[in-house]
């Protein structure tokens, strides 16, 4: 598992020079923020599974979904976001790209909440990862709210 994590860190380290430069096409863009989304929803739904009581807590497991998580959110998703790739087969709002600022702050908000779930996640103590993971949880919600439109 030490070696995925290594693999999947040096990876993330490229990312964002990779995603800028792969996007041949908005839709590329739009797959690629999809997919990073819906590997950082996974993880949090292992991590909140655990934090509800519905499995077992286990610290490194907990450890190893938040870095996944943490990796997702400082790299992956966020790069994705060019021009032109509000049309299409997207839930973005158009107002990602009219409210740049507002998007960004809501962005970084969104990091400084899983850089302290990371910290707390190095802790092991169940207590500190629930409190981060509501912050993270928040932080989603208020940008999803904003700027995500409901499904269909």
């Amino acid at each position: 598992m030490k070696m995925s994590l290594l693999v999947a860190a040096a990876v993330a380290a490229c990312l964002p020079v990779l995603a800028s430069a792969q996007f041949a096409k908005p839709e590329d863009a739009i797959k690629y923020r999809q997919s990073a989304m819906y590997l950082q929803n996974n993880h949090m739904g292992r991590l909140f599974a655990m934090i509800n009581g519905q499995v077992p807590f286990d610290a490194k497991v907990a450890a190893e979904n938040i870095e996944i998580v943490a990796m997702l959110n400082s790299r992956a998703q966020f790069a994705a976001f060019i021009e032109g790739s509000d049309k299409g087969n997207t839930r973005a709002k158009p107002e990602i790209w009219t409210e740049k600022d507002k998007f960004a702050a809501r962005v970084a908000k969104s990091q400084e909440d899983v850089l302290k779930l990371a910290a707390a996640g190095k802790t092991g103590n169940l207590d500190q990862i629930k409190a981060a993971a509501g912050a993270v949880g928040e932080s989603c919600k208020a940008c999803h709210d904003a700027y995500q439109k409901p499904a269909q």
